[in-house]
């Protein structure tokens, strides 16, 4: 009986052995694999921002037709209400 208790007891600490071997791996290869994805999603994030710098100004260039009218009302407006306004007061300087 204390032989199989032995047994038992050799077979569980080989089987805690190996679940903490191969939970030390998986940490270490989840971390490696986060640190790399990490990275690579960085990256990913400065060549898109790097695309929308270059294609911005294209796609603005190409909308212009489009967004004209609007731009041209919202100018009367701005026009419209800057001439409405009275002009302001010069201060009057009372000499103290």
């Amino acid at each position: 009986m204390v032989t199989l208790a032995v047994l038992v007891m050799v077979v569980g600490f080989l089987w805690l052995a190996a679940s903490l071997v191969g939970f030390v791996f998986k940490l270490a290869f989840a971390v490696v694999g986060g640190v790399i994805g990490l990275v690579v999603g960085l990256l990913g994030l400065l060549m898109g921002a790097l695309a929308l710098l270059l294609v911005a100004p294209v796609v603005l260039l190409a909308l212009l037709p489009v967004m004209l009218p609007a731009l041209a009302l919202v100018a009367l407006v701005w026009l419209v209400v800057r001439a409405s306004r009275r002009p302001v007061p010069t201060p009057v300087n009372t000499g103290r």
